[in-house]
């Protein structure tokens, strides 16, 4: 006998664990690629040693092509009203996965021998059908949430679970991976080969796993989008999501213009790009650090999550926390953990290298704990700022805004590591030396680097969300009930309109 499923007022399937579990599984399926972006600079620099000031150079342009490219996507999805099957978001979805079986490792070819101008090209193509595939597939999933629920708890239990898809989809590029690729160097005897200036054994990285690996996160993800596009239920009305009206054309400069007029939207992205310009900068420079100062890249991964795993602690209990304290009041306090955190980080460098570890990784911890809140939310936050597009200018634009957002997060993932890079040279870093030539100085210098990072992103996301973003809990509850009264209004219309 069949299980009664119950249905909502519009005869959909009632908002429940499903939705959640296939919401998350999406983000497994974009972080098994999206994962890979740190190790990309660390394998172009360790293995395929190209220098850092070249691949500073590569890594900023690929990446202002992959900013620029998610606005076209997301006015692409926006103007098709064609008719799918499985409807317009799951179809794109569904191509972009396709893409990223394979995309994923077109990266990570692997020919130390080649040419310099050999291996730039392959880089610069490599990337970009990486990247191509990857915003097909991805896009549409963040505007998706919009299209489950409209309603503001089960919106931030959705941006919750997708936090969980995106910790269980980093774990395995993020702490497995390394632990794969990197090797521990001896010598003929067996012995371990020892750097004399900075008293650790020397590593260095396969770079022939990271492709396969590659290759095997692709499959491992394509499954988990099939697992999402067959579960999840749409309940809001897919031609809702407009980026003009009365059939004008995509302006990219209106689009701009519209978007720093959502200033929750620009407190949100601003929160964004702290994160990635220092967190996601700092992997390149916290891996080199662990494998010059400390002498365990392999662990690398493994430590650097660490800090993420407070984010479990708010899981149960984030819609409460939202319900009582309202996603930005909760989020602020979030941010000043987080600076603490960042503080913590930076007496490292300075105390005795046995400790040192520890230190960092209390640092970490509350960095992490910090984070918790804030990562929970931070898509429902994007959420609600495509709500206050529509109380503003009676427009959604779910695709343009969220489209928007994604070029300013992929503008800081570019811009962020590629600084990096450069730094990394200034201070030291020879790419011809591999991580087990560097110098002392070098080693020592990637600390301070590491430590300022993370302080920088707190900076950055307490800026973001504490002075810009101005959807507390009191215009929420307004904006809310507006929005409720003029779709009523415009339903009772459209009825009236039919009779």
């Amino acid at each position: 006998m069949a299980k009664n499923i119950k249905l909502d007022a519009n005869g959909k399937r009632k908002f429940g664990m499903l939705d959640k579990l296939a919401y998350a599984a999406g983000d497994l399926g974009c972080n098994m690629s999206f994962g890979l972006k740190g190790t990309v600079q660390t394998f172009w620099l360790a293995y395929m040693m190209l220098e850092t000031g070249l691949l500073s150079i590569l890594l900023l342009v690929v990446q202002i092509w992959d900013a620029i490219n998610d606005p076209m996507i997301g006015s692409l999805i926006d103007a098709d009203r064609r008719q799918y099957k499985m409807g317009k978001f799951k179809t794109y979805i569904l191509v972009g996965a396709c893409g990223l079986i394979i995309g994923g490792a077109a990266v990570f070819l692997p020919f130390p021998n080649a040419d310099v101008w050999v291996k730039a090209v392959l880089f610069i193509v490599g990337y970009v059908i990486w990247d191509a595939c990857y915003t097909v597939a991805n896009v549409p999933y963040g505007s998706m949430l919009s299209l489950v629920t409209e309603d503001p708890g089960e919106r931030a239990q959705l941006s919750t679970w997708r936090s969980v898809g995106s910790m269980i989809g980093n774990i395995l590029p993020g702490i497995i991976l390394p632990m794969i690729i990197w090797h521990k160097v001896v010598d003929e005897n067996g012995e371990p080969v020892i750097n004399p200036e900075t008293g650790v054994q020397e590593q260095i990285l396969l770079g022939d796993r990271v492709f396969w690996a590659a290759l095997l996160m692709g499959a491992i993800g394509f499954v988990a989008f099939l697992f999402m596009i067959k579960t999840i239920t749409i309940r809001v009305d897919e031609n809702t999501v407009k980026t003009s009206e009365g059939g004008q054309k995509f302006n990219v400069f209106k689009a701009f213009g519209n978007f720093f007029m959502n200033r929750p939207a620009v407190g949100a992205t601003l929160a964004a790009m702290g994160m990635f310009l220092g967190m996601n900068s700092a992997t390149t420079a916290s891996t080199i650090m662990f494998a010059t100062y400390f002498g365990m890249a392999e662990l690398s991964g493994l430590v650097q999550m660490i800090g993420f795993l407070p984010m479990f602690l708010f899981m149960p209990f984030i819609k409460k926390i939202v319900n009582k304290f309202g996603k930005k009041e909760a989020s602020v306090a979030g941010t000043i953990v987080s600076l603490v955190g960042g503080l913590i980080m930076l007496i490292f460098p300075m105390v005795p290298k046995s400790i040192s570890l520890v230190v960092y990784m209390i640092g970490l911890v509350v960095f992490g704990l910090g984070m918790g809140v804030y990562t929970c939310v931070s898509w429902a936050l994007m959420a609600d700022a495509i709500d206050y597009n529509e109380w503003k200018t009676g427009k959604r634009e779910e695709g343009t805004v969220y489209s928007l957002h994604s070029f300013f997060r992929k503008l800081a993932q570019g811009i962020g590591p590629s600084i990096v890079l450069f730094v990394m040279g200034v201070l030291g870093y020879v790419s011809a030396k591999g991580t087990g030539g560097q110098s002392a100085a070098t080693a020592y210098n990637m600390c301070w680097l590491v430590a300022g990072l993370y302080l920088f992103s707190a900076v950055v996301q307490f800026i973001g969300i504490a002075l810009i973003y101005n959807l507390d809990k009191k215009t929420m509850e307004k904006m809310n009930a507006d929005l409720a009264s003029r779709r009523a209004a415009a339903e009772v219309a459209e009825t009236s309109t039919e009779e």
